[in-house]
């Protein structure tokens, strides 16, 4: 009986310093943040942005195009004008985008607060829709702030505590919290999709999770 009561407290044990080695790998920065997969995404979403806004333009110009030759409100070349500024306006937004991602920075802070609030807006019929806005506020290292804000989902709302040390890694989509060892999700910081605070790499996108 002894014996089986001396075993019992053994697996226990053993059971315990796991649970506690597995918190403690869940606290601190992740080194994986140097895997080559992060630089690869960042490659391919740049690449990505630019294929798509050329799509998005060639289509503007040859629908205006087509517009203006078979309709009697507009001729070409004007409507061939309209289209081409169009699709300069896809392209410039798609180089915004990489040229934010290029000079975005690492950088620490500390979630300082969180909001809900109810709002309402109008849509261009003039119906009125409401909607619960859910805000975390973050002060940056340097003194600024920076909001997350998300409406009708309070998933993120919910993952970040007040006083959460976070980072945010340069040119990659959410934060990496400091301590993880009470989660039971995690966000890519690559892709942003949630995953089980369990699995090693993101379901969706395979970058490794910074845990």
């Amino acid at each position: 009986m002894l014996k089986k009561d001396a075993s019992q407290l053994q697996v226990i044990d053993s059971k315990h310093s796991s649970e506690n080695k597995n918190s403690i790998k869940l606290v601190g920065y992740s080194d994986k943040i140097n895997d080559p997969a992060f630089k690869k995404y960042l490659k391919n979403s740049n690449r990505w942005s630019g294929i798509f806004s050329i799509i998005l333009g060639i289509v503007a110009i040859i629908g205006f195009y087509i517009y203006g030759e078979s309709s009697n409100e507009m001729d070409n070349p004007q409507a061939l004008f309209i289209g081409f500024g169009i699709a300069g306006m896809f392209i410039s937004i798609a180089m915004i985008q990489i040229i934010g991602r290029k000079r975005s920075k690492t950088w620490d802070g500390i979630v300082i607060d969180k909001k809900i609030k109810k709002k309402n807006r109008k849509s261009k019929d003039g119906y009125a829709s409401s909607y619960i806005q859910y805000k975390v506020l973050i002060k940056k290292n340097n003194g600024k702030e920076h909001e997350i804000i998300v409406e009708d989902d309070d998933t993120i709302y919910n993952y970040y505590q007040i006083g959460n040390v976070v980072r945010h890694h340069a040119g990659l989509n959410t934060f990496e919290k400091y301590d993880k060892s009470k989660d039971e999700i995690i966000f890519c910081n690559a892709c942003a999709s949630l995953n089980d605070i369990e699995e090693d790499y993101c379901f969706r996108c395979h970058c490794p999770l910074l845990k």
